[in-house]
């Protein structure tokens, strides 16, 4: 009779600790405000226009080459005209932004949508003019830097 309690109770408690596990999980997520992860430094340097903050999650080094960062646009913040040499992929966790290739139509963006920045391709990526934005950036770096070009107008953002 004992066994049969147990071969019962055990699956129980297995389903109890594993939603009491995740229901931590769940309290920790609010307490950052709902942000999967921290929204990081604001970004000080002249490469954004408006106020976006940068939180690394992973540095490219000699072992692997690809970097991994959370941005945080504020409304209407937005990167410069860049292009990486070995490409990047955004991943949208929160908010809607905005996407545009160079002589391309503006895409707008929201949670759930990825990106796929070819290589050497001139782009630019923010929030809406009503809405914060964050994104996930993986980067290769395997071919150089970041390169930065003249900041996106506020006529190319209103288009």
């Amino acid at each position: 009779m004992m066994k049969q309690k147990i071969k019962y109770i055990l699956p129980f408690v297995a389903v109890l600790f594993v939603a009491c596990n995740n229901n931590k999980k769940i309290e920790d997520t609010k307490k950052q405000g709902g942000l999967v992860f921290p929204q990081g430094e604001k970004i000080t340097n002249s490469n954004f226009t408006g106020t976006a903050y940068l939180q690394s999650l992973i540095s490219a080094d000699s072992l692997n080459s690809i970097s991994v960062g959370n941005v945080t646009f504020e409304p209407g913040a937005r990167s410069k005209w860049h292009s990486h040499p070995a490409g990047q992929i955004l991943l949208v966790i929160d908010g809607v932004g905005y996407y545009q290739e160079k002589g391309k139509a503006k895409q707008i963006l929201r949670i759930g949508d990825a990106i796929k920045c070819p290589p050497n391709t001139p782009h630019w990526h923010g929030a809406s003019s009503d809405s914060a934005f964050v994104q996930v950036a993986i980067t290769g770096r395997e071919k150089g830097e970041t390169v930065w070009l003249e900041a996106v107008s506020d006529e190319e953002y209103s288009r």
